[in-house]
């Protein structure tokens, strides 16, 4: 087993998240407009859908928001308060 195949083994044990669907997750990422409110949405709901997490509406208003308008904090701290709140 590589190092690159543990590491995948690894979060598909600790998130029960298969590494095909992380793979479509990055591809869906790559190119995206984040500009866009119904691209962020549709980003939100695959996230919660993988992670089995439900955001509520206002969750989901807020990370649009933050995202559209670029508001996005670069530290895991701040962005671990936006899950928190």
């Amino acid at each position: 087993m590589s190092g690159k195949d543990g590491f995948f083994d690894n979060i598909e044990r600790k998130t029960n998240v298969k590494q095909e669907d992380l793979f479509k997750l990055a591809q869906s990422v790559e190119g995206a407009n984040f500009q866009d409110e119904s691209t962020v949405r549709r980003l939100i709901h695959d996230v919660a859908r993988l992670a089995g997490v439900k955001v509520s509406k206002q969750k989901e208003d807020e990370l649009v928001k933050a995202i559209v308008n670029n508001n996005i904090p670069m530290d895991f701290a701040s962005i671990s308060q936006l899950f928190r709140k």
